[in-house]
């Protein structure tokens, strides 16, 4: 889950908020000290293993979110809500349960040999990609495995589906977790638990959002599994193997998200459903651009070009998005690309004047600027002509793969 977690784009904050610890939702699946290299933690814990150093937390390490689960039980009370199509949940709860990759995220000996050949500055790339990708599993658990619980009595059916999920995002998080022992890290999971701020979303934002993040998860994995079996010189650590059934269970959580927007018509059938539609799409797709292009020496270490990895899955999120969002964004429109490139620009120019040896005042008169610009470029974008798409209109439910 949140593959491209809104780390930079913030919704406007009447409806969203960052909150320290609001009934923070709960976990007795993992107490698993994780570790970073050589990095110093900015908190102060004993590690749990000999040895290792606790990983540095940073402004873009994925969020923990809560909502507002009392109109959560409204949203998904059968009495109230007749567009609830029990038989489609019920389809979908089938899928869930058959679990297909109950056995498949099963290690071997080729990971630790892998990561030990690993060395120099793409190592440290690999640890905070690992780092990166197990904390928002790990926010994805905490998220559906409390909305499992708050819904069991209203609504059973959609509960049971909240808890599956829950059950491979914490499959997927231990996973990487077992990923990080290979370069010698740990990565404390129950301390975040209780010591991470949670950024609140309502109801109809978190299903923007998570079927956003889902889906475009979905197309991250299946995108480099395809690349590296065709370039196998550059599977340099064997859990790009996992990800072509990994992405399934992204794919399912996704249209999960979608029959429970169905369900909520009002969600999509009016203009303020689109305005919605495209600001999240351009909060995730901005997000991981500028994330990626980050960490361009990551795709490069296994053969991708970072932009055109990002636009192929950003184009595909957006073709698959389209399909339940009532406006995408055009971007497949040259002038799209464009501006995210100038954002990229922009973006190592505020990273640049953040890192330089200005005293505070300076840097921020800096910053002014370049805010600015960022912000008109951001605008510039969601004013594009959007593409009236989606339909709450949809033919009966059937489970399928797609690849």
């Amino acid at each position: 889950m949140m593959a491209a977690e809104m780390a930079l784009v913030k919704p406007i904050s009447k409806f969203i908020t960052s909150t320290p610890n609001p009934r923070a939702p709960y976990s007795k699946v993992f107490r698993i000290s994780m570790s970073a290299t050589s990095q110093p933690s900015t908190v102060k814990r004993p590690s749990r293993k000999p040895g290792k150093t606790e990983i540095q937390e940073t402004l873009l390490t994925p969020r923990f979110y809560t909502t507002d689960f009392d109109e959560m039980e409204t949203l998904f009370n059968t009495e109230i809500n007749k567009n609830l199509n029990e038989t489609e949940f019920e389809a979908l709860l089938q899928e869930f349960k058959t679990d297909y990759n109950q056995t498949h995220f099963v290690r071997n000996k080729e990971f630790k040999e892998a990561a030990d050949k690993i060395q120099g500055p793409l190592r440290q790339i690999f640890v905070e990609f690992l780092e990166r990708s197990c904390t928002a599993e790990f926010s994805g658990f905490l998220l559906y495995k409390e909305l499992g619980r708050r819904l069991k009595k209203t609504n059973p059916v959609v509960a049971e589906i909240f808890s599956l999920m829950s059950r491979d995002e914490a499959r997927h998080a231990g996973f990487l977790n077992k990923g990080l022992s290979d370069f010698n890290l740990a990565l404390d999971l129950g301390f975040l638990t209780k010591a991470r701020k949670y950024t609140f979303f309502k109801p109809k934002f978190i299903f923007y959002a998570t079927y956003l993040s889902e889906k475009i998860g979905y197309w991250r994995y299946i995108t480099i599994y395809r690349h590296l079996k065709e370039n196998p010189e550059y599977q340099v650590y064997p859990i790009f193997k996992y990800f072509e059934n990994w992405c399934q269970d992204e794919n399912r959580h996704g249209d999960f998200f979608s029959a429970l927007m169905k369900a909520q018509p009002q969600f999509l059938n009016d203009w303020k459903a689109k305005l919605w539609a495209r600001f999240f799409c351009l909060s995730v797709y901005v997000t991981m651009y500028l994330n990626d292009c980050q960490r361009t020496a990551f795709y490069e270490g296994i053969g991708l070009d970072t932009k055109e990895f990002d636009m192929h899955v950003i184009i595909e999120t957006n073709r698959t998005t389209a399909r339940i969002f009532p406006a995408v964004l055009d971007v497949e429109n040259p002038e799209f690309k464009r501006k995210l490139d100038r954002m990229v620009e922009i973006n190592q120019q505020l990273i640049a004047a953040g890192e330089g040896n200005d005293i505070p005042l300076v840097k921020n008169l800096k910053r002014i600027p370049l805010i600015a610009a960022l912000a008109s470029e951001l605008l510039a974008a969601y004013l594009m002509p959007p593409v009236e798409s989606g339909s709450v209109d949809f033919a009966e439910f059937e489970p399928q793969l797609v690849y």
